[in-house]
């Protein structure tokens, strides 16, 4: 049986925008690792890099989806209503972002919305239902469709994405984040928005299932990649838990990494904001968006001044990836005490509500 989103106001915002703030982070040095050309390497810090990639950017969607769950739960027509008006605001700052970097997010984020808010009205299993088929249809799309239409693999570049059918193709099937299946993961975040976040025993569960699921995820990963390998070397994709392509091992793996970030931020909110910690970092993790454009344009077009996009070590894209951040935190912080909200949140709340 569903239950009530009943969550005080402090952890709901404060554990959740933790969480947010953290993959925030994880997305930086994703991004930073890529552009810096920093892919190629070996040892702890690059297993560790590699494991953030797609996790980061898929807790970033679930999270999106509690706060649209959260949201329909008071004010259903109201909901729909400013979403979709924020959902075009979103296109057309993800469009322009696309010109510079072609690994937005905020394009996908306006149809995960769209489509999203109209599966609202569904309950937990309803919602349980479409991921599962989102991640099956995925399947079929790529058994049947050629994944490698517009791609150079060598320079992460897609040929045609500014022509009607090449930007459907990457917006659906074979982008960086394709609506067919990542739009399961704010379905996932509307149907957390159903239960009880804010007990104690929730957040466990949240976290044990979510270790669970990435456990499994990875185990069936290394136990079928070898054996679909020997019908046909083809088939070994069908098992990957990579984010490309998002296979249904990812999507479980994905939804098991943000459980397991989320309920361990709303478990140690209180104990957090005690000492502190939780008052240094809410600021940037309530304006990701306004910090998500920085990164591209400020911290690539720094290091693109610096001549370090391309050729660079793991260890310089981690450092440099922790310097924006740390740099990002302290402007939230300043910015806090002037301003509600970021600049690009705000403009989005005058525009579209």
């Amino acid at each position: 049986m569903e239950q009530s989103p009943k969550i005080p106001k402090s952890l709901r915002l404060e554990g959740l925008d933790l969480a947010r703030y953290l993959a925030f982070v994880g997305m930086v040095i994703v991004n930073f690792k890529i552009a810096m050309g920093a892919e190629e390497g070996a040892g702890g810090l690059h297993s560790l890099t590699s494991a953030l990639e797609g996790r980061a950017a898929a807790t970033f969607v679930v999270l999106a989806g509690i706060g649209l769950g959260l949201a329909g739960a008071k004010r259903m027509g109201q909901t729909i209503a400013v979403t979709i008006k924020r959902a075009i605001f979103l296109l057309a700052i993800g469009l322009l972002n696309m010109t510079i970097f072609d690994a937005d997010i905020l394009h996908y984020y306006a149809f995960y919305f769209l489509f999203g808010v109209l599966l609202l009205p569904l309950r937990i299993p309803g919602l349980i239902a479409i991921i599962i088929a989102l991640n099956f249809a995925f399947v079929g799309m790529v058994l049947s469709l050629n994944y490698d239409a517009g791609w150079n693999w060598e320079t992460y570049t897609y040929s045609d994405i500014w022509t009607p059918a090449g930007f459907v193709r990457n917006l659906f099937f074979n982008g960086w984040h394709p609506v067919v299946p990542w739009l399961g993961f704010l379905l996932f975040g509307i149907a957390l928005s159903r239960i009880s976040l804010a007990e104690r025993a929730t957040q466990v569960k949240m976290v044990v299932f979510g270790g669970a699921a990435v456990a499994v995820a990875e185990l069936s990963s290394s136990l079928l990649a070898s054996q679909f390998a020997a019908i046909d070397p083809e088939l070994a994709v069908l098992a990957t838990t990579s984010p490309l392509p998002p296979m249904p091992l990812y999507s479980l793996a994905g939804i098991g990494a943000a459980s397991v970030v989320i309920g361990i931020c709303l478990l140690l909110s209180d104990s957090l904001k005690a000492i502190g910690v939780l008052d240094l970092v809410v600021p940037a993790g309530r304006q990701t968006l306004t910090l998500y454009i920085a990164h591209i344009l400020v911290g690539m077009g720094t290091l693109e001044a610096l001549r370090m996009l391309g050729g660079q070590t793991i260890g310089q894209a981690v450092s440099a990836s922790l310097l924006f951040c740390g740099l990002a935190t302290l402007y939230a912080l300043i910015w806090k005490r002037w301003f509600k909200r970021g600049p690009i949140e705000a403009m989005m709340r005058k525009l579209a509500g």
